[in-house]
């Protein structure tokens, strides 16, 4: 027998909530570990443990689902939308949800979105008694001194130190020799440099697009062509990056797009 999924229900509205515990009430292998009617109680739950999946509407109070999802720790639960709005879902996928599932939820493609979650899940040869936990792969040695001692990024501001989650950061930029940080927790000036910053996060997200830029690949929603033969790139918060000739370059390699005319040079 399979170990149960436990699914944490977050929604601000009490009839979803309802509606998605009955559903799940009703499916073989899934138990409800809790509630949570904003992001803040969807991050205070994770943290607490013991969750393998949220249920995560898009609008709530405070923090949107797309924020909350953001800030939920590296290897921690699975996500799946609930929501009524249909324009969010390309963005979700980006920030890596499992599905997307439009309101009202039917029981069968509730069931379908959780057996994707079972689908990613590795199998485990070790019996529930004695479960095993989970090994990360081997990093090189370069990489692990790169590696942040905790899952939050401390950022020096002139308020103090702010704790962001890697994932939580879509770009950072230089303007009058102040660098801003812009995250779905909020836009916070530093003290620290670009090139301190590119050395503090993960180098297969994070790019040096520009001089003046920094940019998290996962929070791009489009690139738009520029004459100067590079990028504006737009992300999934509205903000604007300019990316460089030769960064447009790098990228497009990157993405494995064909060459253009402008990369044919020596």
């Amino acid at each position: 027998m399979r170990e149960p999924l436990r699914v944490l229900i977050a929604d601000d509205e009490l009839l979803a909530r309802k509606r998605l515990s009955r559903l799940l009430a009703a499916l073989p292998d899934v138990s409800v570990c809790g509630e949570a009617v904003d992001g803040d109680a969807v991050l205070a739950a994770v943290r607490a443990g013991g969750v393998d999946v949220v249920l995560l509407d898009i609008h709530m109070p405070g923090l949107s689902g797309l924020d909350a999802m953001g800030l939920l720790p590296a290897g921690g639960p699975h996500v799946i939308f609930c929501t009524a709005h249909a324009e969010h879902a390309v963005t979700a996928f980006e920030h890596g949800a499992v599905d997307y599932v439009l309101k009202p939820v039917e029981a069968a493609r509730l069931q379908k979105a959780l057996e994707r979650v079972r689908a990613r899940q590795p199998a485990s040869p070790v019996p529930a008694k004695a479960k095993a936990l989970p090994v990360p792969p081997p990093a090189s040695p370069e990489r692990e001194r790169e590696r942040p001692a905790f899952a939050r990024l401390p950022i020096p501001t002139r308020q103090g130190l702010v704790l962001v989650s890697p994932d939580a950061i879509s770009h950072a930029s230089l303007e009058d020799e102040l660098v801003t940080v812009f995250t779905a927790q909020g836009d916070f000036l530093t003290d620290f440099t670009l090139n301190e910053l590119a050395d503090k996060l993960p180098a297969e997200h994070f790019h040096r697009v520009h001089r003046r830029a920094l940019l998290n690949l996962s929070h791009v929603t489009r690139l738009e062509p520029l004459e100067t033969g590079g990028y504006l790139a737009r992300t999934a918060r509205g903000h604007s990056v300019e990316v460089s000739r030769q960064s447009a370059r790098d990228l497009r390699r990157l993405l494995g797009l064909r060459k253009g005319a402008e990369d044919e040079g020596p």
